[in-house]
């Protein structure tokens, strides 16, 4: 236990970047009907298989669609 103690400093700010990546890319690809490439179906299976950092960081570079 005290293994995992000694990296909570590094782990706790990880994962809440990937939380707030997953979340903001999920409220995005829920509350807008137009993306660069793809589908909305595509999009929530991209985010949420790549869960950890790739999905989203996909989503914001290759599915968002410019404003």
């Amino acid at each position: 236990m005290s293994e995992i103690q000694e990296f909570f400093p590094f782990l706790i700010p990880l994962i809440l970047l990937q939380l707030s990546l997953f979340l903001s890319a999920l409220y995005h690809i829920l509350t807008h009907d137009s993306y660069r490439r793809g589908t909305r179906g595509l999009w929530l299976i991209v985010i949420i298989a790549g869960m950890e950092f790739i999905g989203p960081i996909l989503y914001f570079l290759f599915g968002k669609e410019e404003s």
